[in-house]
């Protein structure tokens, strides 16, 4: 039996892992290849932030991106995990956004250097209530949606996924372990696009859950 609160992972846990370029429609319309294998980065745990609190526009850029993803929530750690096996370690799921510092990940990209700065600062990872494992019966058919102050600008479905949910827990637990409230990022479908000060983000997955943020610049 856990003795934490999976509910309430972002409280513990203690990774975000996040899939890189796991919609081929994506991929292209930011000119990368469409991956062979998938692409991992990681956010820490201080990247979260709940609905109240505003999206954090990093004093360092001047480009920052919403990315809408399906995040799948960690329930029973485990390395080298079959994908015949992978949905055992799913406790649940959580509708989450990667806001990315596009300009400072293109200037990291064309200097071959990690993303860090781009994706993994304060309040990059706003993420929904936890949604039980029952509520999403097939994480490869999930509707995904994004609108800025009331516009549409994302809209796909998890089945667009070039890697799926089960072969995504496999292969990271493979390299890096997993634990009892991680979070997957698995990825955004096309349509990313810039946010500025003020703005209202929506998001959602269709019948199942909706969000709100907004965007603050932080203070010097």
């Amino acid at each position: 039996m856990t003795t934490r609160n999976t509910s309430r992972f972002w409280e513990w846990g203690r990774k975000i892992i996040c899939v890189g370029r796991n919609y081929a429609d994506h991929a292209k319309e930011l000119k990368n290849a469409v991956p062979t294998e998938p692409v991992l980065f990681l956010k820490a745990p201080s990247a979260y932030v709940r609905e109240g609190s505003p999206i954090l526009f990093p004093r360092y850029s001047s480009n920052l991106h919403h990315e809408v993803e399906l995040g799948v929530v960690i329930g029973k750690g485990g390395t080298a995990i079959p994908q015949s096996r992978a949905m055992e370690h799913v406790a649940g799921y959580a509708l989450c956004l990667d806001m990315t510092a596009r300009d400072i990940q293109d200037e990291c990209k064309s200097k071959g250097l990690p993303w860090t700065l781009a994706k993994a600062f304060n309040t990059s990872c706003p993420v929904s209530e936890f949604i039980p494992v029952e509520r999403i019966p097939d994480p490869g058919d999930v509707r995904l949606w994004l609108k800025v102050n009331d516009q549409l600008r994302q809209s796909g479905c998890t089945s667009q996924m070039i890697f799926s949910v089960p072969y995504l827990i496999s292969y990271i637990s493979d390299f890096i372990s997993l634990e009892e409230g991680d979070l997957i990022l698995t990825g955004t479908p096309k349509g990313v696009s810039a946010v500025q000060e003020h703005d209202e983000l929506q998001a959602g997955i269709e019948g199942v859950i909706t969000m709100s943020f907004r965007v603050e610049r932080k203070d010097h």
